[in-house]
Order: structure tokens, then sequence, then C-alpha cells
């Protein structure tokens, strides 16, 4: 397997990711409010909220798309707030291009990056097989099902930038079954990889399921209502699952704090 650490080397930071009091107003509406929340190096971080309260918006911010009317985005220790290059991001739409092969969409970002067309299918391949991917080198994406669509987006985004990936609600098209392999497999995915993956998500057992931590956002204009952390593999206490519910009820019925 070629690996992409010659592309992505940076220094070792505590936080991979810092958001730091991040504001933003779309079209008049206040969308963001001051929020704050960090990444780490090898750590799964899920943004749970209700719909339409700016979880994309923050993705967004992050990569670079959207800049904010105040705050900043640290990554490694260097300001990228309004730059874009810097992380992977994958949007709910898998955005596969139909005229081409599953081999020759993932090697998109090998190619703007400067690699050869064949040095990048070689790359690319080397990963079919970890992705569950292989054999479908030379299928185009109408051939493929929602979850083997996703595992080729995913693969694009990881090519990108390896060490830190946005993940914008990527299984939520998907059947229940489909979703529950998908999340099982990106977490055994994520056990080999250890990238740091910032997971955006407003369904509660996804999030309880993925995540080292997780930031709670409220109702628009979104602030920050809880971050909670816990050991993965150890059992997970039913109250935290409760003091979830309730705050995303309480945001869901307009509350407001």
């Amino acid at each position: 397997m070629m690996l992409l650490a010659g592309y992505y080397e940076q220094e070792d930071d505590m936080n991979k990711i810092e958001v730091n009091r991040i504001s933003k107003t779309l079209e008049g509406l206040s969308t963001l409010a001051e929020i704050s929340l960090t990444v780490g190096k090898n750590e799964i971080v899920v943004v749970l909220g209700p719909s339409g309260c700016g979880k994309s918006t923050l993705l967004n911010i992050v990569a670079g798309l959207l800049r904010p009317d105040t705050g900043q985005i640290f990554i490694d220790g260097e300001d990228w707030t309004g730059k874009t290059t810097r992380v992977s991001y994958m949007q709910q739409k898998d955005l596969l291009l139909d005229s081409r092969n599953v081999l020759d969409n993932v090697t998109i970002p090998l190619l703007l990056k400067g690699m050869s067309k064949n040095q990048a299918r070689t790359c690319a391949a080397s990963y079919f097989a970890d992705f569950g991917l292989q054999g479908f080198e030379h299928y185009y994406p109408r051939q493929l099902s929602g979850g083997m669509r996703q595992r080729a987006a995913l693969l694009r985004t990881y090519l990108f930038a390896s060490d830190i990936l946005l993940l914008d609600e990527p299984f939520a098209a998907l059947d229940a079954i489909t979703r529950r392999r998908m999340q099982l497999w990106l977490l055994d995915l994520y056990q080999r990889y250890k990238s740091s993956i910032l997971f955006v998500t407003h369904d509660i057992e996804e999030a309880l399921l993925l995540a080292d931590r997780i930031y709670i956002l409220g109702s628009r204009p979104a602030v920050v209502r809880r971050e909670m952390a816990w050991d993965r593999n150890s059992p997970l206490s039913p109250q935290t699952r409760e003091e979830i519910l309730e705050i995303l009820e309480e945001e869901s019925n307009g509350g407001n704090f």
C-alpha cells in the first residue's frame, strides 16, 4: 500500500482542530453563536443537534468553504480560517461522477495533488480491499448500491487528506440495516487508519456508537449546549442517552436558555 504521509505530514499537536468562538449569520438569520470545540489527534468527535441547527454550516466553515463572521479555525496550531485544501470533507451526497468508474472517481484528489494517472491509480487501488471495494474498480456509480457508493466517496475523501476527515451525515440516506453496517465498518476503518474525524449527525444512536466525544448543539442560533465524553468500549450509562434526548427534545420544542 502506498503511504500518503508525504502529502499530509504535520507536527503532532494536542488538537488537530480548534474551533474558536465561531459565529455566522446567513441570509439575515443568526445561525451559529460563538461555537467552540476541539478535535484531538486520532479522535472521533460528533456534532449532534436538531435538523437545521447549522451543523453543515459549521463544517463548511471548518473546511474553509465559508468564512465566519467572527472567530477562527486552527488546524495543527495554524490559522486556517477561510482557507481550503487542508482537510477532507465528505458532504451528504456522494458527488461521484457518473462518467467515471470507481477507480477514476477516487483518484481525483491524487491527480489534483500532482500524481500521474498511473501512480494515482496504483495508490488508490491499494486501499480498495480495506474500503470494501475490491473487485469494483471498473464499475460505474450507477451500478453500485448506496452503501458501496458511500464507501467509494469515503475513500476519495480519505485520499484528499488522510489525517482529518469532516463527515456530514454520510449515512443518512441509507436504509437502517445498511446504515448500521456502514457505521460499524467506519469504526473498523478508524481503528486501522486512526484519522481525526469530525462527524455531524442528528441521530442519537449514531452519535453514541461512533463518538469519543459529543458536542450537542441547540437550535438556531446554535450554541454548544453540552459536551460529553466516555470510553466507547465501556458500557454506556442509560442516563447519558436520556440526558441527550432531553436536550434535543427541549430544542425541537423551541426551548430557550
